[in-house]
């Protein structure tokens, strides 16, 4: 391999050896783009020069590295490649040189700032200087930092150097070819400074801001540009204070910046982050290109038009991505839902319309919503239930001038209400709820009976009618448990009732809905709690989690301790963490989670007022104190008032706590379906078509089925493993997606006094030390401190046991935190933007769970 390349020498394919500014630079210039002259010493290099180097990770490793970098000889014929290439620049050119690791640019990660770069070089003996530290700054504290986030492993990271000849920048800057901020594809975002773009890159001046979109300039800013970075005679660069007055760039020059950034997005095919300059004659050079990594992925189209998607994700609490099957799982899922109405694809395994897939997670097309009347004045209703700070983003998208009123009747949205109600027997099941409570309930129950019974396969059973009979039941089950919501929605339609005709305003009455019964998750949650008062407290006061975990699975915990938690995992083990996809382990699979709560509970100290059995009792107490005082002021209105309250309440308590029940079934309905999908993994390993059971879940049903007869798909699965662990990492899920690639919240205004609003969710005020947790599993909450993460599903409730209060960055008052929290009486507050980076661990905050507000102290 040769130790120095020039750009135009630069094959894309040789970007893992050379990094990727070199190779994205090699590529400009050939595709004729303007980028200065210059080139590339490449990994081989830095490869000798390391050698020798001992990488383990741990304190101290950054500066060895750096050390061993700086003190190394450069090889003689390195030394001689850069010092030829160096002179046939010209005499004494001055030259940029800069870092270009194997890791930068990734899918995942930008790498952008964390090696360094060194402008204005002059001579060769100072490249050569420049280039040795180039080389030391891929050991910088902040790279090692950021590898280490990122999952990266530092023994395969190797580094590049660049070396450009210096443009002499009038002025210069950064150019994004989407908006960073708000996502919106196509949307150029210029930030230009006079002098060196150093001082735009470093973050060291306020510059001027130039939004383009269409040819058009949606926005100039002009900022302070007190500061330019200079170059010096001789090499160096000074730092000058300066005071600029307008614009320093003329619109000419703004739209050319930005017919030329899309230019190179178009070469690439994706969004770039571009470096620029424009010399003193005027001539526009582009200095760098990388891709914007922190946009979120596009969902493919299906319609014409600007479309509006929702994530199902971020609603379930479940930020990272689902797994192939779990998304062909929603797929036959949703068509059974969109049949309901009338709108079900012919084949299942399309999934329903309104469903689309991106960066592996689940999104609704709201569109048709948005652009109806009658959905205008629905959905926020509906929004603010359980999504309450969608309610907002979905007003303002309705004066979006795209997304105008185009379907004005109701008709059709009635007729597909009108299906919908009658294949559910809706106003059977309302009549049902109003008159014959118990057997209302009682239908519950069978309901989950019958779920039982068809998740049982008869023996034997091959793998093609395992994959047959999971394709039917996903498709099946959700139109039959759906069949429960008429008397949920009875029991909140008598709890607004009961408002209106007291005259007490709903906020006022959330103790109604406290401790109420036959909520499977509240029961699961409390029979754990009993279950920890009916086991042997050793050894769960001293063992780690993986040592219970080994003596449960090899049946040597003490006898109560194993028969109870083998009891409870037969009974609940069927759930999760992320239980929504049907690829992640249950409890009754990895049992960690659930043994590690129980070590939590088996640690804490505290009296029997505070256990959560008594609490749940107080709850209920309370509710029934809540009963009689909206009895009494709807009497005041009225003799027949306050009866007709004092029922609609009581069946409000009734049916409240089944709106859980129909995603306890869905949940037992996936873990039967992975149950079976596990034989047919096995299946496949012994033809050779997987390593692992576990494999198939990197499958979608149709490829596990075409699987069936063969070949070789391991290959497949560990790029997708691969794509998922990616997808992993990423940090930001939007909410709303345009599909022009806008965050709809991005636009939103932030208050300037940075206090943080949210939804009222369960009503109390508590002052206490917040725990930020991202992930439940192995999380530990001290009694009394406040939970403060992205979302909960019940995977996170026993959590809620010992914690003092809540704050979750989604949901609204009726999604499943904010019900939770309200039945055990913990004062919440839901949809706070941002809570997990705006509060910190340790910190003190007061909750006010009427006013929906968190301050910090």
């Amino acid at each position: 391999m040769k130790t120095a390349l020039d750009f135009s020498d630069i094959d894309a394919g040789m970007l893992a050896e050379v990094g990727g500014k070199a190779a994205n630079l090699g590529e400009l210039t050939r595709a004729g783009l303007p980028v200065p002259p210059g080139w590339a010493l490449t990994t081989e290099a830095y490869r000798r020069v390391a050698e020798g180097l001992e990488i383990e990770s741990g304190d101290g490793l950054a500066e060895k590295a750096r050390r061993h970098l700086l003190e190394a000889p450069v090889p003689d014929d390195v030394r001689e490649a850069i010092v030829t290439s160096y002179a046939a620049l010209g005499d004494d050119v001055a030259v940029a040189v800069r870092s270009s690791a194997t890791a930068e640019d990734l899918p995942f990660a930008s790498f952008a700032g964390q090696q360094d770069t060194y402008l204005n070089v002059v001579g060769a003996e100072a490249v050569v200087d420049a280039v040795r530290r180039c080389w030391a700054s891929l050991w910088t504290d902040r790279a090692v930092a950021y590898r280490e986030s990122n999952g990266i492993d530092h023994a395969a990271v190797r580094l590049a150097v660049v070396v450009q000849v210096m443009v002499d920048a009038r002025v210069a800057g950064v150019m994004f070819t989407a908006n960073p901020v708000t996502g919106r594809r196509r949307e150029t975002v210029i930030d230009a400074n006079p002098g060196l773009g150093e001082a735009v890159v470093s973050g060291a001046v306020n510059p001027d801001r130039f939004i383009v979109y269409g040819g058009e300039i949606l926005e100039r800013h002009a900022g302070d540009k007190r500061l330019t970075i200079r170059p010096l005679p001789g090499g160096g660069t000074e730092r000058v204070e300066t005071a600029h007055d307008g614009l320093c760039l003329t619109d000419g020059q703004v739209r050319a910046l930005a017919e030329l950034g899309g230019r190179v997005e178009d070469h690439y095919g994706a969004p770039q982050d571009t470096e620029w300059a424009i010399d003193e004659d005027g001539r526009l050079w582009l200095t760098q290109a990388r891709p914007i990594t922190t946009l979120y992925p596009l969902p493919e189209p299906t319609r014409p038009g600007l479309r509006v998607y929702f994530s199902v994700n971020v609603v379930q609490g479940v930020m990272g991505p689902l797994t192939p099957m779990g998304l062909s799982a929603f797929r036959f899922v949703s068509s059974g839902a969109a049949g309901v109405p009338g709108y079900g694809p012919a084949d299942p395994a399309d999934g329903a319309p309104f469903m689309a897939v991106s960066g592996q997670r689940m999104w609704l097309d709201l569109t048709t919503a948005v652009r109806s009347r009658f959905g205008r004045a629905v959905l926020p209703r509906m929004l603010a239930l359980g999504e309450a700070r969608t309610v907002p983003v979905f007003e303002r998208l309705a004066e979006d001038p795209r997304l105008s009123v185009v379907h004005t009747s109701p008709r059709p949205v009635l007729r597909g209400l009108s299906r919908f109600a009658r294949r559910l027997h809706a106003p059977s099941r309302v009549l049902l709820a109003l008159t014959r409570p118990k057997k209302g309930l009682a239908y519950a129950a069978r309901l989950g009976e019958q779920l039982d019974r068809r998740l049982r396969l008869p023996e034997p059973v091959t793998p093609a009618q395992r994959l047959d009979h999971a394709e039917r039941i996903l498709t099946a089950t959700f139109p039959a448990i759906l069949s429960i919501m008429p008397m949920v929605v009875t029991g909140y339609g008598l709890f607004a009732l009961a408002s209106k005709l007291s005259g007490v305003p709903i906020a006022d009455m959330q103790d109604v809905l406290r401790s109420v019964p036959h909520n499977p998750t509240t029961e699961m949650d409390l029979e754990l709690w009993h279950l920890a008062t009916r086991i042997e407290p050793e050894p769960f006061r001293k063992e780690p989690v993986a040592e219970l975990v080994r003596l449960f699975e090899a049946g040597k915990l003490p006898p109560v301790a194993q028969r109870e938690i083998t009891a409870f995992l037969a009974e609940y083990g069927h759930r999760g963490v992320a239980e929504i996809d049907l690829g992640v382990p249950r409890w009754s699979e990895e049992p960690a989670h659930i043994l590690g709560v129980l070590a939590n509970y088996l640690r804490m100290d505290g009296g029997a007022d505070l256990a959560p059995a008594a609490l749940f009792a107080k709850g209920a107490e309370a509710a029934r104190s809540a009963i009689a005082h909206v009895v009494s002021e709807a009497r005041r209105k009225g003799r027949w008032r306050g009866a007709v309250v004092g029922f609609g309440l009581r069946r409000t308590r009734e049916f409240a706590g089944l709106r859980e029940l129909p995603k306890f079934y869905l949940v037992k309905t996936l873990a039967g379906v992975r149950r079976s999908m596990f034989v047919v993994g096995e299946h496949l390993v012994g033809r050779g078509v997987l390593d692992s059971a576990q494999d198939v879940f990197f499958l979608g049903f149709d490829e596990a089925r075409a699987a069936l007869d063969g070949g070789d798909l391991r290959a497949l699965v560990a790029e997708r493993r691969e794509t998922h662990e990616r997808e992993s990492r990423r940090r930001h899920v939007p909410r709303i997606l345009l599909s022009d690639g806008t965050e709809p919240e991005a636009l939103a205004t932030v208050p300037i006094d940075g206090a943080l609003m949210g939804t009222a969710a369960s009503a109390g005020t508590v002052k206490g030390v917040a725990r930020v947790v991202l992930d439940p599993i192995g999380a530990h909450l001290e009694p009394g401190e406040i939970l403060v993460c992205p979302s909960t599903d019940p995977g996170w409730t026993p959590l809620f046991l010992t914690a003092g209060g809540l704050v979750m960055e989604m949901g609204g008052a009726m999604s499943h935190g904010a019900v939770v929290a309200r039945e055990y009486g913990i004062p919440a507050v839901v949809g706070v933007p941002d809570a997990t980076h705006r509060i910190e661990t340790g910190q003190e905050i007061e909750v006010n769970g009427a006013a929906g507000t968190v301050t910090i102290s």
